[in-house]
């Protein structure tokens, strides 16, 4: 049997664990072909000291994308994934990729991480936010924001669950059949909420997850998070609960690992920090289960 294939269009490093650097081996590992177009080439995050590289522009994304379609290679897809882009004129272009690719082959699954910003700090232009929030969402199946992106892109200022089922509920009406809000700061001191939501028919589903705090910055998270899940609907035949447990799990444990690392050092500098996939490739294939999903009634 084929394996699902994914085109992962996001950011790359030359050292670390972010974007496509964060995405392809957990994809891999849990069974998917995945080619990746990288938005941007960087000698490493945005946070070290030093940070060198080059920006794709939006006609390269074009050229390469004309390769793949000359060569007849569209349909190989079941899922796209698209994160962090660094201009309006590559996002611009993405949207007439999307569309072509859906008009191709209209089983194929798009998850969006729509990496604007986070804590109230945009990492994207005026423009950038338009196009995600006028032309990407409505193409997406499956979106991962942050609490500030889904604020961002319903006009809602969440400050309470009954706040994030409202812009989950605006996310649904602009097309989006599975939402997943990854972090919220309407927890408490130890722990960040996470809510999902999926259409099922004329049914929603709705979960949250309690996710204890680390107390330390990393980076790639949202990457990551946004793999896994793709991974595990697929895997699960789109069931939820366990596909948010299973993603919430691996991530612990992936972080608690890091953590545990720096703190062996005695160092919780930009390298330490970085997320230690390599070895957490058995956690990923096979996640214990230790942050239990809670079903949200209506």
């Amino acid at each position: 049997m084929d394996s699902p294939r994914v085109l992962s269009i996001q950011s790359h490093v030359v050292h670390g664990y972010v974007g496509n650097k964060s995405a392809t081996f957990p994809l891999q590992i849990l069974g998917f072909e995945v080619d990746t177009i990288n938005s941007v080439q960087y000698s490493n995050h945005v946070h070290y000291k030093v940070t060198k590289g080059q920006e794709v522009l939006g006609s390269d994304l074009h050229d390469l994308f004309q390769g793949i379609s000359g060569n007849d290679l569209i349909q190989q897809y079941t899922h796209l994934l698209t994160g962090y882009c660094r201009s309006a004129s590559f996002l611009s272009e993405l949207v007439g990729i999307v569309t072509e690719m859906k008009k191709l082959n209209p089983n194929i699954k798009y998850v969006c991480d729509p990496v604007m910003g986070d804590n109230g700090k945009f990492y994207v232009s005026d423009d950038q936010v338009k196009i995600y929030r006028e032309q990407l969402l409505p193409l997406a199946d499956i979106i991962t924001p942050n609490q500030f992106e889904a604020e961002v892109l319903t006009g809602i200022k969440i400050e309470s669950t009954d706040d994030i089922i409202k812009a989950i509920d605006i996310l649904h009406s602009r097309g989006v059949s599975c939402v997943c809000i990854t972090s919220t700061e309407i927890g408490d001191e130890a722990r960040l909420p996470c809510f999902a939501s999926r259409l099922n028919g004329n049914e929603k589903e709705r979960f949250s997850l309690m996710i204890p705090k680390i107390d330390a910055r990393f980076v790639g998270t949202g990457d990551l998070f946004a793999a896994l899940l793709l991974a595990w609907l697929h895997k699960s035949n789109y069931d939820l609960k366990g596909s948010l447990e299973n993603t919430v799990s691996t991530m612990q444990t992936i972080l608690n690992r890091t953590f545990n690392y720096a703190k062996s050092i005695g160092k919780f500098d930009d390298d330490s920090l970085e997320l230690k996939l390599i070895q957490s490739k058995i956690d990923i294939e096979t996640p214990t289960i230790t942050i239990n999903a809670t079903s949200i009634p209506g």
